[in-house]
């Protein structure tokens, strides 16, 4: 890149937001009131994720998706508290609430994902309308699970316009159909690597057989792979078929569950602002491994010395 384009505009889109409560809890017995001693709501969403740490570091987006209800309302609010711009389709029902609960006289974590509103047709729509009206040039990143009522056809769709409209295209996606949106070569996609084993049909792939199939996927017309390989760090392959590799920094895991989406908006970021192919890496991995050391989103406060750990090689 050549330079931040000053007429670039970001934007993420999340199908299926999420409220996201955190409770802890001493113990949790059945058939009484388990009383806790913290709670915690936040807003969430892969997409969601993606704007609030682009916020972060210094850059806009515009929010895309479907809410519904109050509870729709409270991450709409919550993001433009944070002057994060907004324009969600509005639709019947309410957004989800997820609830993520730690017990500590056991050490266990229960996880409970509610399904979410259903979006008419006209809802969805209403957001490939608005995804039409972005221009060339702009970034659109497309992150997480679709909810009922969309078809996993809306990612054509939304290839389909990005090809035509000289549009940025971003995936964040687990859906195998991923495979059949790349002739339309989206600029990046952020597989992790059970996502890259599970769409060609492989069990645990070494870190050689992970580029093997990025190299498949920038053949069947990805242009850039940032792959996610958890504890492990994370391989790019770039859109000059160059090959990058970092390891990622030692300690104590806390939730892995927006990691991912820290290290592909830190990435994006990265590289819109011109820096390295190998400071965005090495920034994106230690602000990725920053959120999965605490409950929440990194604050950065860390980044610096956690960076120090990594080390990165052009293969």
């Amino acid at each position: 890149m050549k330079g931040v384009n000053k007429n670039m505009s970001i934007y993420t889109c999340t199908m299926n937001p999420a409220i996201d409560m955190f409770i802890r809890t001493e113990k949790m017995d059945c058939n009484i009131v388990n009383r806790t001693d913290y709670d915690e709501l936040q807003e969430n969403g892969k997409g969601v994720n993606v704007s609030l740490i682009l916020k972060k570091l210094s850059m806009d987006s515009t929010a895309l998706g479907f809410i519904a209800g109050f509870t729709g309302k409270f991450i709409q609010e919550g993001l433009e508290n944070q002057d994060i711009h907004t324009d969600f389709v509005e639709v019947e029902g309410k957004t989800r609430v997820n609830v993520f609960t730690q017990v500590i006289s056991t050490n266990q974590e229960y996880k409970l994902v509610n399904k979410g509103p259903e979006i008419s047709k006209e809802a969805q729509k209403e957001l490939l309308n608005q995804i039409s009206k972005l221009v060339e040039g702009d970034y659109l990143v497309v992150s997480g699970s679709l909810p009922r009522g969309v078809s996993k056809n809306i990612y054509i769709e939304i290839s389909k316009i990005c090809k035509q409209k000289g549009i940025k295209l971003v995936y964040d996606i687990s859906d195998p159909i991923i495979l059949e949106c790349l002739k339309f070569e989206p600029f990046l996609i952020k597989p992790n690597d059970e996502e890259l084993s599970e769409w060609f049909g492989q069990g645990h792939q070494s870190s050689d057989e992970l580029i093997a199939s990025g190299m498949e996927l920038q053949r069947l017309g990805a242009k850039n792979i940032l792959i996610s390989v958890g504890g492990d760090g994370a391989i790019f392959l770039d859109q000059n078929k160059d090959v990058y590799k970092c390891n990622a920094p030692q300690g104590e895991v806390v939730n892995t569950a927006c990691a991912g989406d820290t290290l592909l908006a830190t990435f994006l970021a990265n590289l819109i602002k011109n820096h390295s192919i190998c400071n965005s890496l090495i920034q994106a991995v230690a602000a990725g491994s920053s959120t999965a050391f605490r409950t929440g989103l990194t604050d950065f406060s860390d980044v610096d010395a956690l960076a120090k750990q990594i080390n990165i090689t052009k293969i």
